[in-house]
């Protein structure tokens, strides 16, 4: 039975793509934050998929050493990993820092799935072929990439921007782990789900809600819907072996032009690792 490690899956397209997958058969395991969604999560997929394996782990991507746990429970629990889907994501309205000293925008949306991915590289080999998969977003176009100040120390910081440079960094590390993997059977692609409408953007200010409960309403995609891409990268034989690309409406999209620097995915991994300690 193929089994996939999928974060942020106690709400939105992560809970979507967990109910989905295990509806065609496979081993799901959810990651959430926290405790009682991700168990209510659990039971909405087991009631959806009764024949399926449901189980689930919990993981704050704001804290490294509860990424650590995870991976370490993770490598314990499972003896193969397919296929390991890097959703979970956020947005924060106000700079803000994590424990670890990390601006929490980039610290949940590339390094804890960074961390988590470098930690089963491994595993992920062992279970060749496997694949990994990575939620970005259409909005990586507005993002620039200050690896001198990737947490908008010293100004700048706003949502959208901070934002941005989280889904850019996703597919400069998803195009990394491509080239660093060819060859082993490991796949690495990231993907737009679309404009979903879903409950990341609560913490943008005040003055921008009503203007995105209108948008949720009229122009966002379901979270049902937004989940068929994770489902179409993490179990479609058509991506069989296709591996750093960047995918929107299940189609090979291009991505910015920052996206595709590969002299900047270099430097953002060895960053990377860096801020989480893998140096």
């Amino acid at each position: 039975m193929t089994t996939y490690l999928i974060t942020g899956a106690s709400d939105g397209i992560g809970l979507q793509a967990s109910r989905q997958i295990a509806e065609q058969g496979g081993h799901v395991v959810m990651v959430g934050r926290n405790p009682d969604k991700t168990a209510a999560a659990v039971e909405l997929v087991r009631k959806a998929a009764p024949d399926a394996r449901v189980d689930s782990l919990l993981c704050d991507f704001a804290s490294q050493a509860s990424v650590r746990r995870l991976a370490d429970q993770a490598l314990a629990e499972q003896p193969r990993l397919d296929v390991l889907v890097n959703n979970a994501g956020t947005a924060y309205a106000q700079r803000t820092v994590t424990d670890d000293g990390i601006e929490a925008t980039f610290a949940v949306n590339h390094l804890g799935g960074f961390l988590l991915t470098e930690l089963l590289k491994d595993r992920l080999v062992a279970s060749a072929p496997a694949r990994i998969v990575f939620t970005s977003s259409i909005g990586h176009h507005r993002g620039s990439m200050d690896l001198d100040d990737p947490g908008f120390e010293h100004g700048g910081y706003q949502i959208m921007r901070a934002y941005g440079r989280s889904k850019l960094a996703n597919i400069l590390y998803a195009r990394y782990l491509a080239r660093e993997l060819d060859g082993r059977g490991v796949t690495s692609n990231a993907l737009h789900p679309g404009s979903v409408a879903t409950g990341i953007w609560s913490r943008a200010p005040w003055f921008a809600q009503p203007v995105l409960a209108v948008a949720k309403r009229l122009a966002m995609v379901s979270p049902e819907e937004g989940g068929r891409t994770i489902t179409y990268l993490a179990t479609s034989p058509e991506v069989e072996g296709r591996t750093g690309g960047y995918y929107a409406k299940n189609r090979l999209t291009q991505p910015s032009d920052l996206a595709l620097d590969d002299q900047l995915g270099d430097r953002l991994y060895a960053e990377s690792r860096r801020l989480v300690g893998l140096t």
